[in-house]
């Protein structure tokens, strides 16, 4: 068992609550904390930025993960993989992923067996959107496959290109479409560092997606990349 085992499952739960104390279904070690606040939003774990693993090991060994062990994801590891998407590294704003214009037309979700989480770049948080176990629907939107029903987590990646077509037009679709990709590149490599692996999925219907997680008018989905540990042990 590894020490701080804060799981997504306690994340959840904690909606709605003052305060969660990383006492809570912790091991031994040193404990994670999370506060909700009244709006429901919870502050994560603060990010690493110190990690043990060079930039140049994890992109030697990324590869395409599709089977996963059923050992499911902490609260940390979460906390990183969103952070990695989109956190916020400069006092200005700036993110993990460049943007055109700064503009940011992206959203980022996570979806676990315990519901699904929409990640709040500024100050580190995550709201809870659904109690409800969304992957074996989303397995289905995406053509059936496995991998989406199995990962302990599918991080999604949305956008609303109004965002950027407000600025640059019909140029728009191809940033907001290379935006996509910086970031799920980040989500990829922050996973081998943390001795997970993922694999990106684009074949879905975006209108089943846009559903099922019930994303606003205007967003569209445009990445599965479902995350966990691998079958094998690596």
């Amino acid at each position: 068992m590894r020490p701080s085992i804060w799981t997504v499952g306690a994340l959840v739960s904690c909606l709605g609550a003052v305060s969660c104390s990383g006492d809570a279904g912790a091991g031994s070690g040193e404990r994670s904390r999370a506060v909700a606040s009244s709006s429901g939003a919870i502050e994560l774990p603060a990010p690493r930025t110190d990690g043990e693993m060079p930039l140049e090991r994890a992109l030697a060994l990324r590869r395409s993960v599709r089977e996963f062990s059923p050992e499911e994801l902490t609260l940390e590891e979460v906390s990183q993989l969103l952070w990695a998407a989109q956190g916020v590294t400069a006092s200005w704003g700036g993110r993990t992923a460049p943007s055109a214009g700064a503009l940011y037309p992206l959203e980022v979700y996570a979806a676990t067996p315990e519901g699904l989480l929409h990640y709040l770049p500024e100050g580190h948080r995550a709201r809870t959107v659904s109690t409800a176990d969304l992957r074996p629907q989303l397995s289905q939107a995406a053509l059936g496959q496995t991998a989406v029903a199995d990962a302990p987590a599918v991080v999604v990646i949305a956008a609303v290109p109004a965002r950027t077509e407000a600025k640059y037009g019909e140029r728009a679709e191809r940033y907001v479409q290379i935006e996509a990709g910086h970031v799920a590149q980040n989500v990829l490599l922050e996973a081998v560092a943390l001795g997970l692996g993922g694999v990106p999925i684009g074949a879905f219907s975006d209108e089943e997606v846009a559903r099922v997680l019930a994303l606003e008018p205007g967003e569209t989905p445009l990445y599965l990349i479902p995350v966990g540990h691998p079958a094998d042990g690596g």
